[in-house]
């Protein structure tokens, strides 16, 4: 019997060992922030009706793929006017040429002539454009995040039609306070956790605020309103594992153990 309480009592005291290490061992309380990414809005020149929609949400585009149409009637108009504005200026300067050429004009109606005619081929260049620009084309490549004007609808001018997200333009957003500053610098890397995604997701910090924020714009818990918090923005490395809006946990050091937030 005596053999036995020793070996339980030795089996005891390795078990206390192994919970006391496991008691003392640092764990990563991470900081908690979110997805966000920074929109290419795609608006026209003038204001006008959307007559057509060529993509729809969540769908992915390339460079130069057609993403809308707007009602042309007046550009069209403009362009008709200037045509003709351009075709009397043309005219005019073949008759002063002429003159030009028999002696029978100055050289003063022909150069006057000329300043017409080219600010009249001008004009129809800004005509083309004006009209070229009722249709609207992807300047980047990436997914469409939301539709602001349907078909049928007006828009004004600069008023963004639809937004795209690049995935180059996902960033995340997290705050830590000033005792951690000293262990961040830009193009360090750090881990990311979210909801049911995958275990290896990181990020690399492109940006440390130098001012510092009494509150996030987004407060998660009472004991973190009055500290004093700084803004870091990093860039995943897995853009396509994230959505915009979702809540995450940055951990620092990618080898710490996570700590248990249940």
């Amino acid at each position: 019997m005596r053999s036995s309480q020793r070996i339980f009592a030795i089996a005891l005291a390795a078990a206390l060992a192994t919970a006391l290490a496991g008691c003392n061992e640092k764990r990563d309380p991470g900081f908690q922030g979110w997805v966000e990414a920074d929109m290419i809005y795609v608006s026209p020149d003038e204001a006008g009706r959307v007559t057509k929609l060529d993509i729809r949400e969540g769908e992915v585009v390339k460079v130069g793929d057609a993403l809308y149409s707007v009602d042309d009637d007046l550009q069209l108009a403009d362009l008709n006017q200037t045509k003709a504005t351009l075709a009397n200026a043309q005219q005019v300067f073949d008759r002063a040429d002429s003159l030009r050429k028999t002696g029978s004009g100055t050289q003063a109606t022909l150069d006057s002539a000329v300043s017409d005619l080219r600010v009249a081929q001008a004009r129809v260049v800004t005509s083309e454009t004006r009209l070229a620009r009722r249709k609207g084309f992807a300047p980047v490549a990436g997914t469409i995040q939301q539709i602001y004007f349907r078909e049928g609808e007006m828009v004004a001018a600069q008023r963004p039609v639809l937004s795209i997200m690049p995935p180059g333009n996902m960033k995340l957003r997290f705050f830590v306070p000033e005792t951690e500053l000293p262990k961040l610098s830009i193009g360090d890397e750090v881990r990311i956790a979210c909801d049911n995604c995958a275990a290896d997701l990181t990020a690399k910090i492109y940006f440390i605020a130098t001012a510092a924020e009494y509150t996030p714009p987004v407060i998660y818990s009472l004991e973190e309103r009055n500290k004093l918090v700084y803004l870091i923005q990093a860039r995943p490395s897995r853009p396509d594992a994230l959505r915009v809006g979702q809540p995450i946990d940055v951990y620092l050091n990618p080898k710490t153990p996570m700590a248990d937030k249940r």
